[in-house]
């Protein structure tokens, strides 16, 4: 027997980069400068388990790591094209924000002056300039006060204002919202005591009254945004709501919600901050990130006294927003219209038009297709719209596309609803669309 033919056959995977020599690249040392070694690095031993599992030769594992370097993103979150006409959708993180607000991001995000006055070098207001935006779009409030969400605003204004004394609230705005989460138990988690008042579908003046008169420490009205209820109904106004609490000196809570700064004809049952605030609220409640267009934000504007009150409270400290936050809400404001509001007033027929040019390239049919406000705001009012119909094999394959399209799936068939995708972008949709398509053809072979 020859010495070749007794020699034993060499394992490949000893012939796999070794990390050092990996990371000493010029191009792989570059993006380790960039994106941190610890991320470099992950991504170098990732290439090399997949030659260790024979996924990959050794050959390739160097060009494998280039490739996923090349591809790599700040985060792992994923930009998606919204192609499911729910304008606040909260799956894909609800309002997007406003090329203007984008920049007011990037500028914020080094040192700035959130908190610091350059003309006389000493401490200043936090926000001072997100405050006096809310001020402007909103003149019947006293003051303002921004939280880093809508679930916080509403646990600091019931723990401040009312402590653990009880606060009314109607049977009928006992909410719970997405994932399970009610809000009864996120106000009784601060130790506040609620007082439930008048039945699931009416509930009267005497009924709130009575409650008062026991001793009340504070009444709360809650926007059922995400739901209705019909029929034999009735509610309380605010507007007959605040003389009662005025008269027994507690104050009026108003939580809206959706953060509309005017009434919108489209939205005709959607309460607003300002016609709140009219109708005699002592505070308003409403989320920076739906109807306002915003980031995710709690928005508390109202008298001064009580917001005073609240900014004083040590939970404000704990739920204050950061200067990101403060940042993109000065710039949503001040800016143009929203994209949130742009596409609820996006006009069908021009929707119908784009709709048909992307049928024209791709295929399919254009169907009818009511999109939805989302958000839990505008609940059941259709927004009248147009979609493509594809086969539903293609959704998945559209998700995982670059870049990833998200439609809606029903009876059997793939909706794709440009109304929340920028008409620039249409030629985008297209070609990922008919790569799709191609994917799809070659499974099917």
């Amino acid at each position: 027997m020859s010495a070749d033919a007794a020699a034993p056959e060499e394992d490949p995977r000893r012939r796999i980069p070794r990390t050092d020599h990996l990371m000493a690249d010029p191009a792989v040392a570059r993006a380790a400068a960039a994106m941190g070694e610890k991320v470099v690095l992950g991504v170098v031993r990732a290439a090399q388990d997949r030659a260790r599992r024979g996924e990959i030769s050794p050959d390739e594992v160097t060009d494998a790591v280039l490739d996923a370097l090349g591809t790599r993103t700040a985060s792992s979150l994923r930009p998606v094209l919204n192609a499911t006409g729910v304008v606040v959708h909260t799956n894909l993180g609800r309002a997007p924000l406003s090329p203007l607000a984008q920049q007011a991001l990037l500028d914020a995000a080094g040192y700035t002056d959130v908190e610091f006055d350059l003309a006389t070098g000493a401490r200043s207001r936090r926000g001072a300039a997100a405050r006096a935006a809310l001020l402007a779009a909103c003149p019947g409030a006293e003051d303002a006060l921004i939280v880093n969400n809508g679930a916080a605003a509403l646990a600091l204004a019931t723990t401040a204002l009312a402590g653990t004394g009880e606060v009314v609230i109607s049977r009928g705005e006992l909410i719970e919202i997405g994932a399970g989460f009610r809000l009864p138990d996120l106000i009784a988690s601060t130790g506040t005591r609620i007082r439930e008042v008048g039945a699931t579908n009416r509930t009267h003046l005497a009924d709130y009254t009575r409650a008062i008169d026991g001793g009340a420490a504070a009444v709360l009205r809650i926007h059922a945004s995400n739901y209705r209820i019909t029929g034999f109904t009735s509610s309380v106004p605010v507007a007959e709501l605040a003389g009662p609490c005025r008269d027994a000196g507690i104050p009026l809570i108003v939580d809206i919600g959706s953060g509309l700064f005017a009434p919108d004809p489209l939205l005709p049952d959607e309460p607003d901050l300002p016609s709140a605030l009219a109708d005699g609220a002592d505070l308003v409640l409403a989320s920076g990130d739906k109807l306002l267009g915003g980031p995710q934000a709690g928005i508390l504007l109202g008298r001064a006294d009580i917001i005073a009150r609240l900014a004083r409270h040590p939970l404000a400290r704990a739920m204050r927003a950061d200067k990101l936050a403060l940042a993109a809400i000065e710039a949503t404001l001040e800016g143009p219209t929203p994209p949130v509001l742009a596409y609820l007033r996006t006009d069908p027929s021009a929707l119908r038009e784009r709709t048909e040019r992307l049928a024209a390239r791709v295929g399919g049919e254009v169907v009818p297709h009511d999109g939805r406000v989302g958000g839990g705001g505008g609940a059941e009012v259709p927004i009248s719209g147009w979609a493509l119909a594809l086969p539903a094999a293609l959704a998945p394959l559209l998700r995982g596309g670059d870049p990833a399209i998200v439609g809606t799936v029903r009876d059997g068939r793939c909706l794709l609803d440009l109304r929340c995708i920028p008409e620039e972008l249409d030629g985008t949709v297209a070609q990922t669309v008919a790569a799709a398509l191609t994917e799809a053809q070659g499974k099917a072979d």
